[in-house]
């Protein structure tokens, strides 16, 4: 049997499916399978092909959703006004109440911060299907290996059927004939 013969066995056997009809996912899987070979991880997971900027907004987004970002940033917004509120009665308040240049900062760092976050959600979301689509292909290989796991444990009940069934035929043979002959002995 060629290889290609036994890849097309296999595909009929686990998937009813000729092997030239297969999908890419699924031709992956019955060549692991032929291959008896362990599923291992999907590169584009394992590789860090980010550059410099993708890094940064995986940071950026890293921190911007955190606790400690929001405990900070509420801090440094309590002290911007108690600061400009303490210094009012001096006049030397840099930022008087209605807090205009905070309203400036405030809107910057969300504008700039957020499309920041989606590209990281994006990047990470590319990451997940892939993850997703690598576990397909685990699930797919477990079920499928499964599934001959129980023909092999079939064809071997069934041979053990045979032979059990030769033993009795035997055994009642032997059985018919030693009764046949007991009852010879008492005529």
């Amino acid at each position: 049997m060629t290889p290609h013969d036994r890849l097309d066995q296999l595909a009929r056997d686990l998937l009813s499916t000729p092997y030239a009809e297969l999908t890419a996912v699924q031709t992956s899987v019955i060549d692991l399978i032929a291959a008896e070979a362990p599923t291992g991880l999907n590169k584009a997971l394992l590789a860090d092909d980010r550059g410099f900027w993708d890094r940064l907004a995986d940071k950026v987004a890293a921190i911007g959703g955190s606790w400690a970002f929001i405990g900070g940033f509420g801090a440094a917004l309590f002290l911007w006004i108690g600061l400009n509120f303490g210094l009012r009665p001096f006049h030397l308040a840099f930022d008087p109440y209605p807090f205009i240049f905070l309203n400036l900062i405030l809107s910057t760092v969300a504008a700039i911060q957020a499309p920041i976050i989606m590209m990281s959600q994006n990047r990470q979301a590319t990451k997940d299907r892939l993850n997703a689509e690598h576990d397909y292909v685990v699930n797919l290989r477990a079920e499928l290996e499964i599934m001959r796991l129980h023909d092999k444990l079939d064809a071997l009940r069934e041979r053990e059927m045979v032979e059990i069934l030769r033993c009795n035929t035997e055994t009642l043979e032997i059985l018919k004939r030693q009764v046949g002959e007991l009852a010879e002995g008492r005529d």
